[in-house]
């Protein structure tokens, strides 16, 4: 298949709000993929890469050769610089990376390159997301939707499935299964904004209203002696984590597959920040709240309260996230109260009688915790990528430094926004141009924006020490000036 095919359907899905032809495009170029080349095609058709590093970063992106005036590349001759590329290591590196992507760039038409641009940096937004591509593998193949979404919980990946799909059909996703040391796709949770407003989404029923803890998602597979854990996006991490393999192998079973968070505490005992916890490594502690495998038993279609009455049983003191089942909305917010001020992120709010729905941000959970918002200003801000191409998109945000008179950056982002927003914010963007380095353009400090973020943590890279986590637009505050911004002092009581 020729890349531009696969380019011109991403330019169509992005093309159209209406999910019936998103899938109909997706599901048309999967029929047309060569078998070879079928789980190359839905890795990109899903933003994604096969190699899960290739050592390309922005910078090494914000110089381009000309585009080619026809299109040339295949798929697989895509798939193979990428490779190229995650291959490169050691003395020369760098250079000969340039040279490989120089190369595969300039073979590529202008789609093409804001295509591999989107792909290498993570920003390809097309709408083919996770829902979205199963349907259209669905489709493409004719199989049951569901059983397209069972085998991509157990194998952790929608390639797979499609490939699986075309080879054997519904016969062959139906012997896809929970293997023990496979990791499964983890459930996600979905938002509200209080735990009342979460209860009220359960019928007036009992919940498990547990402990959010801001750590890493662990999956730890154990099979006999071996132990293996897994990232949220399924990375083998057993290495960095002997705490974790050394708690699990003492369990009284001989195969598990567990769910939970792995999370750094301070002396104390409160839980660290989150950067902290990234880089502990070895002084981790687990903490599981879910268990998907026991033994001989697969378990994910149990009900929660079937679930966590196994693992209770099975965990000793100290390694089962705190939890209250209830149905009373006031015990609920007295023990979000009583987590928040032990230093956890929130609560999760689960239904009892849900299984456990793998890769999907199902209704089952519902996470609740508090948003921070600020008024930050506007410094400078980025041309976009793929989608995005031809609007200034990746905004810098600075709060008020009254001792200097200017503005300490806290960040950057891209999130929240709109293509209203993304139109109106360029053209107001260019109004207040200082000049440009690359494909950064410069402002004057004027324009005060309302974002929303999950905390604050330490930075080298920004003179304040600061920066914002999880940062998103709200809205453009057209009824603030500069001087009605939050201060530095303000977001540095925010991170005490």
């Amino acid at each position: 298949m020729l890349f531009h095919e696969l380019v011109d359907t991403s330019t169509r899905v992005a093309a159209t709000g209406s999910r019936t032809a998103k899938v109909a495009a997706l599901a048309r170029t999967l029929r047309a993929a060569d078998a070879g080349e079928l789980d190359v095609v839905a890795h990109f058709l899903s933003g994604s890469l096969r190699q899960r590093r290739t050592g390309v970063g922005w910078r090494s992106l914000a110089t381009r050769p000309e585009p080619a005036a026809t299109p040339a590349l295949g798929v697989s001759e895509v798939d193979a610089a990428f490779a190229e590329l995650a291959a490169l290591a050691g003395a020369g590196s760098q250079s000969a990376r340039q040279q490989v992507l120089a190369g595969l760039l300039a073979r590529a038409t202008s789609a093409e390159q804001s295509f591999l641009v989107g792909l290498l940096t993570g920003e390809t937004r097309q709408g083919a997301l996770e829902g979205v591509l199963l349907a259209a593998i669905a489709q493409a193949f004719d199989v049951p939707l569901e059983a397209a979404r069972r085998a991509a919980m157990f194998s952790g990946s929608i390639p797979v499935v499609a490939v699986t799909a075309h080879q054997g059909g519904e016969a062959a996703l139906a012997a896809v299964g929970l293997e023990v040391g496979r990791p499964v796709l983890p459930m996600l949770a979905a938002s509200a904004p209080t735990v009342a407003e979460a209860l009220g989404r359960f019928a007036a029923a009992p919940v498990s209203v547990e402990a959010k803890l801001d750590g890493i998602r662990i999956q730890v597979h154990r099979d006999g002696a071996a132990v293996s854990v897994y990232s949220r996006s399924l990375d083998d991490i057993t290495a960095r984590l002997p705490h974790v393999v050394d708690a699990v192998a003492a369990l009284p079973a001989e195969r598990l597959v567990l769910d939970g968070e792995a999370l750094a505490l301070g002396p104390d005992g409160r839980p660290m920040a989150f950067q902290d916890t990234a880089s502990a490594g070895a002084r981790l502690r687990p903490f599981f709240f879910d268990l998907l495998h026991l033994d001989d038993l697969d378990l994910v279609d149990d009900p929660l309260a079937t679930r966590q009455a196994r693992l209770a049983a099975l965990l000793p003191s100290g390694l089962m996230v705190d939890r209250l089942v209830t149905a009373d909305a006031g015990e609920a917010e007295d023990f979000s109260r009583q987590v928040l001020a032990a230093g956890h992120e929130g609560v999760v709010v689960k239904a009892l009688d849900a299984g456990y729905a793998a890769g999907r941000r199902g209704a089952g959970w519902v996470k609740v915790k508090p948003v921070h918002t600020l008024d930050l200003v506007v410094l400078a801000v980025e041309w976009g990528s793929g989608r995005r191409q031809g609007w200034l998109s990746n905004i810098h945000l600075g709060a008020r430094d009254p001792r200097t008179g200017g503005f300490a950056m806290l960040g950057k982002t891209f999130k929240g926004m709109t293509d209203e927003m993304l139109a109106w914010q360029t053209a107001r963007f260019l109004g207040l141009e200082t000049g440009r380095e690359g494909h950064v353009v410069h402002l004057r400090p004027e324009q005060v924006v309302e974002v929303a973020f999950d905390g604050v943590q330490r930075s080298r890279r920004y003179p304040s020490g600061m920066a914002l986590r999880f940062a998103r637009v709200v809205r453009y505050r057209e009824d603030k000036a500069a001087q009605d911004a939050d201060t530095v002092d303000a977001v540095r009581a925010l991170a005490r």
